[in-house]
């Protein structure tokens, strides 16, 4: 549609104001929801350890033995255009039939302070990260 306005107001300019009006108001409502995220991932995870292992509690197959755990200390990292709070994550887990997988990198997300979810395959995102071994990890029981 071609908006186009002579010495009258017609018809079509008036569907194209409407339209520059209802466009406007849709970034204006996503501009205001990115700043909102934004401001979430303010606050840092207090206890991010513990939520963790709760977490890997129920998100491994075999949560006991597992081996080789390290983690990194809370950072922000811009994660899908967003900084955020993340918490970097290497394990080896036992698969089902006893065996050990390969070693894992995944980036655990936080917002407001709280597990959010757990991303894997975080070679990439964690590059930098610092580890430290993650002995409550390995003492994961069922």
């Amino acid at each position: 549609m071609r908006c186009v306005i002579g010495s009258t107001i017609g018809l079509q300019a008036l569907v194209c104001v409407l339209a520059a009006l209802a466009l406007g108001g849709c970034n204006s409502e996503w501009t205001n929801r990115q700043e909102r995220l934004q401001q979430a991932n303010a606050t840092p995870p207090s206890n991010y350890k513990a939520d963790i292992v709760a977490f890997m509690r129920t998100y491994l197959n075999n949560p006991t033995g597992v081996r080789g755990a390290f983690a990194s200390q809370p950072a922000l990292r811009e994660v899908d255009g967003l900084r955020r709070y993340t918490v970097c994550l290497r394990y080896a887990a036992r698969k089902s039939d006893g065996q050990y997988a390969a070693p894992k990198e995944s980036i655990v997300l936080f917002i407001d302070g709280r597990l959010d979810r757990m991303v894997d395959n975080a070679r990439e995102l964690c590059k930098d990260a610092t580890y430290e071994p993650f002995p409550e990890l390995e003492h994961l029981s069922r």
